[in-house]
């Protein structure tokens, strides 16, 4: 049994016990590097414990989540993967759905064989595993994107399985992950493009991801140089606008290239980075404070995935301020057979409501 696991399972003896109160929503969650404290509780304990420590979780927002993830199961593929839905039905980004997918029943408590979903998630984590294995050079999916959303599921699924040979293969697959994204960072800029290879060409959108994915294998225990990291903060330093307090999509860009989705990821990615409390991230705070959530517009689900963990990493006011205005609009987007949409838009939307969860050690502060 893994370190985790057993960490998992311990703290679930506790609550069953009536011995662990919850945390308050924001409350820091101590962890040593390659240990994640979480616990997995019924549907029904999870969610009294949730609400007493953090009642901005709704009623009604549990029942959008638990209608999202319903639907999201009922999509699942023969070979345990999940997928985005074309105009004619065709799926497609296996890689990079069945990542996210994951990690949106983590963020509500369910791991992969255990709980009712358990088998679900077993064939999920199945498919992830053996796209990795057959990848010989570490690379996930088609591009760095899925790349990064893999190395992120990955990195938060280590440790959280019951067979010990799987928890050894997520570990070889995250570290050789891991090594893509360190040999194709930009050497000069510090970013990541859509390939993986160290060329001059970079953008937020990707850079954001793939450090993500980064910052979470790190925190699980994974080695990642120093140098790596002041590079990402030089590459976010050129991106921001002091201008406008947001970020563009390129470094070194106008005012007219700052965007809600770039600014959430950047804010994010900055304070993971270690510029928390920085102007830089302040400035962009305020800048997206100014955002009305409630409107749609481009890359709305994945602006305000990022968003709501820069919100998170902010602080409690900034947090309790944020959440219930995306939580509320969230619900109301919510269409009738559950969904946001074909591909990352419900796995995000999901990830967003379970904020106050905190069982995914990159989400909490």
């Amino acid at each position: 049994m893994s370190m985790r696991l057993h960490a998992m399972l311990a703290g679930l003896s506790l609550i069953l016990a009536g011995m662990c109160a919850s945390a308050t929503a924001g409350e820091a969650v101590e962890k040593k590097p390659g240990e994640d404290i979480r616990a997995e509780g019924t549907r029904a304990e999870e969610h009294a414990a949730t609400t007493d420590g953090a009642p901005e979780l709704t009623a009604k927002a549990s029942q959008a989540i638990d209608r999202a993830l319903k639907h999201l199961l009922s999509r699942q593929q023969k070979d345990g993967s999940f997928v985005r839905l074309g105009r004619k039905g065709e799926g497609s980004y296996h890689v990079a759905v069945t990542s996210l997918t994951l990690m949106a029943f983590m963020a509500n408590g369910h791991f992969p064989g255990f709980g009712p979903h358990g088998e679900q998630l077993d064939r999920a984590k199945k498919f992830l595993l053996d796209h990795a294995k057959s990848r010989q050079d570490g690379y996930l999916g088609t591009t760095m994107y899925e790349h990064g959303l893999a190395t992120l599921a990955l990195s938060e699924l280590w440790g959280m399985t019951r067979d010990r040979q799987d928890d050894d293969d997520i570990q070889k697959a995250l570290e050789a992950a891991v090594e893509v994204i360190l040999r194709s960072q930009n050497p000069d800029g510090g970013g990541w493009r859509y390939q993986p290879v160290a060329q001059n060409m970079q953008d937020t959108s990707v850079t954001v991801m793939v450090f993500v994915s980064l910052a979470s294998a790190r925190q699980a225990g994974i080695m990642v140089p120093t140098s790596t990291i002041k590079r990402v903060e030089r590459y976010l330093e050129g991106a921001w606008n002091p201008e406008t307090g947001g970020f563009s999509y390129a470094p070194l860009g106008s005012k007219r290239q700052v965007t809600h989705a770039c600014s959430g990821g950047g804010a994010y990615a900055a304070q993971l980075a270690g510029l928390r409390g920085t102007e830089i991230v302040n400035a962009t705070i305020r800048y997206l404070k100014k955002v009305d959530v409630t409107k749609g517009g481009g890359h709305y689900y994945y602006a305000n995935y990022y968003a709501i963990q820069a919100m998170v990493q902010a602080g409690d006011k900034e947090y309790a301020d944020w959440y219930p205005k995306i939580r509320d609009a969230l619900i109301a987007k919510q269409r009738k057979d559950g969904s946001w949409g074909d591909g990352h838009e419900t796995p995000m939307a999901i990830i967003t409501l379970a904020t106050p969860h905190r069982y995914i050690p990159i989400y909490q502060r």
